[in-house]
């Protein structure tokens, strides 16, 4: 059974002003086995984005159903969705989301004073995660004090903290320059080796890339995928390339 099975899923936005129709998503079906690293790629309008919020469970889709683990995450009551996301799903956004407020260590493990871990557990948990992602040193730090680069690691600290059962990055690098966007996906890279499951939306060819598979995304339909298999990264990176040229209608 995979990790996640994504089955036919639809999605219609009505206008408000109007009758008229949006089909975002059109029979997206596909699925991501435990431990794997996929990027999700596509033009701006594309229906990325759309596909992520459902996915996340902030949006519900018009038909179509996505398992996790068996479960369907639509049937999960209201009530309950917030302590399942928090839990079975770690988040990464482009603008890493930290609260300015709180220092580095309290930013990390938020989503575990959410659900009432105890606090040697919390702290423990704290001082492994940020040590594996090198920023131990910065745990007292306010977000205002840290880089670019430095935010968005404790953002993956604080999204992996819970031990989720997958990782959704909503393009991770793009507020970020190329030394640490590298750096970034370095980190992915080592935490998707111990097992940690990823999937990340990008525009960047150079982080997808980095990915075991990538799907793209045209209309809202599943245009192509890339099995990384035994590519180098600079043959995924082409390869990458060349599709976006010709879902862009190019030779």
């Amino acid at each position: 059974m995979p990790l996640l099975d994504v089955q036919h899923l639809q999605k219609i936005y009505k206008t408000r002003f109007s009758s008229n129709q949006v089909e975002a998503l059109k029979d997206i079906h596909f699925s991501i086995e435990e431990g794997e690293y996929v990027a999700i790629m596509g033009e701006s309008g594309s229906g990325k984005s759309t596909l992520l919020n459902i996915l996340a469970m902030l949006d519900a889709p018009t038909s179509g159903q996505v398992l996790l683990k068996g479960i369907n995450t639509q049937s999960i009551k209201a009530k309950d969705a917030s302590a399942f996301r928090r839990e079975k799903l770690g988040f990464v956004f482009q603008d890493f989301n930290l609260l300015d407020t709180l220092s580095v260590k309290d930013n990390v493990v938020l989503p575990l004073v959410l659900s009432r871990v105890p606090i040697s557990e919390m702290n423990k948990r704290m001082l492994q995660v940020l040590e594996r992602l090198g920023i131990a040193s910065l745990k007292d730090k306010m977000p205002y004090e840290l880089s670019g680069g430095q935010k968005q690691r404790v953002a993956v600290a604080r999204a992996i903290i819970s031990q989720p059962e997958i990782l959704l990055a909503d393009e991770p690098t793009g507020a970020l320059d190329s030394k640490s966007s590298a750096t970034l996906l370095d980190v992915f890279e080592t935490i998707n080796q111990t097992g940690q499951t990823i999937l990340m939306v990008t525009h960047s060819t150079s982080a997808a890339s980095r990915a075991s598979r990538v799907l793209f995304i045209k209309d809202g339909k599943l245009y192509n995928q890339i099995f990384r298999g035994d590519k180098t990264e600079r043959q995924m990176f082409q390869q990458i390339s060349d599709t976006l040229t010709v879902m862009a209608g190019g030779e």
